[in-house]
């Protein structure tokens, strides 16, 4: 895919908006209206990043979808709904979906560098989990992310030009294997 047409499109849900908005108004808002603005907020730019991508021929990608969500909603403890599993039977199918894995630690530590979010390890770490108990996970590409930004953009260019479905070339999954392990190892006590 080197060299040809992408469009980048972004999802976002405004959650760092209405966090920063509830912070500075003192007006907290309870996980099921958060999780609702955020809902319509993503599913707007969604249905528009569809539209877009109707038109255009080549790389499509879509930075966050509706799976984002679902995982929000896990960390909230609230059930799945109705509208975004529905929407995602009726919306194209993706050609494949990337899993950006890294250790909750981590990315607290990018966060933190950052300076534009405010999250917590918890979050992260039920994040995570929520994440690899929606029912698509299984078939999510797993990309990980802990590793430098050559690493990572290695394994994005090999799976974006792997075949779908097919397997990464043996040297970068064994290699994510291997850095998979090593993390898992880390985080336990």
């Amino acid at each position: 895919m080197a060299g040809g047409n992408a469009l980048l499109l972004r999802n976002h849900a405004g959650r760092r908006n209405l966090s920063q908005w509830s912070e500075r108004s003192g007006i907290a808002l309870s996980p099921r209206l958060a999780d609702a603005l955020e809902t319509l907020i993503r599913t707007a730019n969604v249905l528009v990043s569809h539209a877009r991508a109707r038109s255009f021929s080549g790389l499509v990608v879509m930075d966050r979808h509706l799976y984002c969500q679902l995982a929000l909603r896990s960390v909230r403890g609230l059930p799945p709904g109705r509208l975004v599993p529905w929407l995602l039977r009726r919306l194209p199918a993706p050609d494949m979906v990337i899993h950006f894995d890294v250790a909750p630690e981590q990315a607290l530590e990018r966060i933190l560098l950052r300076g534009t979010d405010t999250e917590t390890l918890e979050e992260l770490t039920a994040l995570s989990k929520g994440y690899r108990t929606l029912p698509e996970f299984g078939r999510f590409v797993p990309i990980d992310a802990g590793g430098s930004q050559d690493e990572v953009l290695a394994a994005l260019t090999a799976a974006i030009n792997t075949p779908a479905g097919g397997p990464l070339p043996e040297d970068l999954a064994a290699e994510r294997d291997d850095r998979s392990a090593a993390r898992e190892a880390a985080s336990r006590p």
